[in-house]
């Protein structure tokens, strides 16, 4: 069996690539697995700035693979069991874990990305697609809901008439349809080197201040004024002084000199 998702690390940025091809990378337990984690190790890794998500072969993802489910059907009980001091159980953290991460997690996007995959990026930060990329919320052809938590994502991309028509009819839409729904954030002939290129330019500043911003909003967007303000002020005390934040007050400053290359992400 090859692995069924790989990590790569270069120059701060971390690729992660869905890696079984031959079935448009459908979810299996392996898969759940080695995403999850995949997940745990980038988080303990504070030198990684950024991460890029990438399906190998000619899809993204085509969403679980109820094939597997059929020769195993235990796996769903597995996947579905909730521990109870955790928030999610394993089918909604392979999505969430992406947004969970204290770095921007960019999803490049082509071919189908149907169902489970679909709510995998929407759980990223970013999502780059191929103008004809398939996509779906596919869970009602099933007879089931979106359940790896697009409800939480969904509500923050898109208004709630176009994602109750989407999940509804579980219909197949493009890349760029999506782009129109706020589902996709960009769209690329090579989303891959689009993502490479975002994630270049945001492994150039504040490791923390990156990180710091992507915790702000997610505590903040959507929160009265006075939670969002007090988000504000608590986020920010927490990188005022700090080593990184020192060098990015030197390198904004400085003219002709050479800047100062950052430490690893440290408060976040």
């Amino acid at each position: 069996m090859t692995e069924r998702a790989t990590l790569e690390i270069n120059e701060y940025i971390a690729t992660v690539t869905l890696n079984r091809p031959e079935k448009h990378n459908g979810l299996d337990e392996a898969m759940f697995l080695a995403l999850l984690d995949i997940g745990k190790q980038i988080r303990r890794n504070r030198s990684v700035r950024c991460v890029i998500l990438r399906g190998a072969g000619p899809s993204f993802c085509a969403g679980l693979d109820f094939s597997a489910v059929a020769k195993k059907p235990s796996m769903v009980a597995r996947l579905f069991l909730k521990l109870p001091w955790s928030k999610d159980n394993r089918f909604q953290r392979v999505a969430h874990v992406w947004r969970d991460l204290p770095m921007p997690v960019i999803a490049a996007v082509h071919g189908n990305c149907f169902g489970g995959g679909m709510q995998i990026i929407l759980g990223c930060d970013y999502r780059i697609a191929t103008p004809d990329a398939r996509l779906s919320i596919m869970e009602i052809k099933w007879g089931l809901v979106p359940d790896m938590s697009g409800m939480v994502t969904l509500s923050r991309l898109t208004r709630v008439d176009i994602a109750q028509e989407l999940a509804m009819t579980g219909r197949i839409f493009s890349g760029e349809e999506g782009a129109a729904y706020g589902l996709i954030s960009k769209i690329s002939e090579d989303p891959v080197a689009e993502a490479r290129r975002l994630a270049r330019c945001l492994s150039d500043k504040s490791p923390d201040a990156i990180a710091a911003t992507k915790y702000l909003f997610k505590k903040s967007w959507k929160k009265d004024t006075r939670a969002a303000l007090f988000w504000e002020r608590m986020t920010q005390l927490r990188l005022l002084g700090r080593k990184n934040q020192r060098i990015a007050m030197h390198n904004g400053l400085s003219k002709g000199e050479p800047k100062k290359v950052f430490h690893d992400r440290s408060c976040f």
